[in-house]
């Protein structure tokens, strides 16, 4: 992951401020990754101290690195009271002292609004990191306080080269198609054993040729639990189909190329439906019999 948010813009920005001494007091990093949140905060925080110490930031035990929230608490009121206590004390051991509070989202307004004076005049020295996995529940007034950085969904090329980088493995490629560009989602993704449902499903799925077979596994797979997924996996097979044709013009499968073309981008559309679908059943059959019917016209 380090790699990947390296290469941000966000960390750019925050880069090249610390690079030219102009680092803004207060940051607020935007990352819609829970998962790896606070993981990403203490790679941000390595900018505000020129320390050869990772392990130290890493570990959470670097003098004048305050993260919060602390192990297994919440950001209550009292922690907000704490962090504006130890914020009016210098330094120890370096020109900083640097706040990071992952989750800010989800601290109470009455949280936030204990740290609204110390966020806008901090004392000399004293910086804060806020991570956010969204900023709808961040108050105005926060915001308005904060430098904001930005980390958009990554691309699925970019989730599965560092899903190959921290463990190749043959059910990257779907868990990357399928996680939305959030690096964590992937991962947990990956964690059990639902690839094996999702193959079986697509399996079954893919060799569907006629409508009343259709209708068997539209009702079969109806309440399947990894919808989103099996979609994917089933899209990521077609278009194997279309590579296989595209390198080997005798190729006789058991669709033809254009069925396939066609169930690609059928299938980009069933993906956008789903999220306001909540009949997966018969969006499945619809998906199916537009496809049966597709292969159907092409061998008249």
């Amino acid at each position: 992951m380090e790699l990947l948010l390296k290469q941000t813009a966000a960390y750019q920005i925050l880069s090249g401020d610390a690079t030219s001494g102009k680092l803004s007091h207060a940051y607020m990093l935007y990352f819609p990754d829970g998962e790896n949140l606070r993981s990403a905060l203490k790679l941000f925080a390595r900018q505000f101290f020129l320390t050869d110490k990772l392990s130290l930031i890493e570990n959470e035990s670097l003098t004048d690195l305050k993260i919060y929230p602390e192990k297994d608490k919440k950001l209550t009121a009292e922690a907000a009271s704490q962090i504006v206590a130890d914020g009016a004390i210098k330094p120890v051991a370096h020109d900083k002292k640097l706040f990071v509070i992952s989750g800010f989202n989800d601290a109470s307004p009455v949280f936030q609004n204990k740290l609204l004076k110390i966020l806008e005049e901090p004392p000399t020295g004293v910086y804060f990191l806020l991570g956010v996995t969204a900023t709808s529940s961040v108050l105005p007034t926060v915001l308005s306080r904060v430098k904001l950085l930005e980390v958009p969904p990554f691309t699925e090329r970019q989730v599965f080269a560092a899903l190959e980088r921290q463990n190749p493995n043959p059910d990257n490629a779907v868990a990357a198609a399928s996680c939305g560009g959030i690096l964590g989602e992937a991962q947990n993704l990956l964690k059990g054993e639902w690839y094996a449902d999702v193959r079986t499903a697509a399996n079954e799925i893919c060799s569907v040729n006629t409508l009343s077979a259709a209708t068997v596994s539209a009702v079969k797979w109806g309440d399947f639990k990894y919808k989103k997924e099996l979609l994917s996996e089933m899209q990521r097979r077609y278009f194997a189909v279309v590579k296989r044709y595209a390198t080997n013009s005798d190729y006789s499968g058991e669709i033809s190329v254009g069925t396939a073309i066609y169930a690609v981008e059928r299938i980009n559309s069933a993906l956008t439906d789903i999220k306001f679908n909540a009949n997966f059943s018969s969006l499945l059959y619809t998906l199916l019999m537009d496809i049966v019917q597709f292969e159907s016209r092409g061998r008249r």
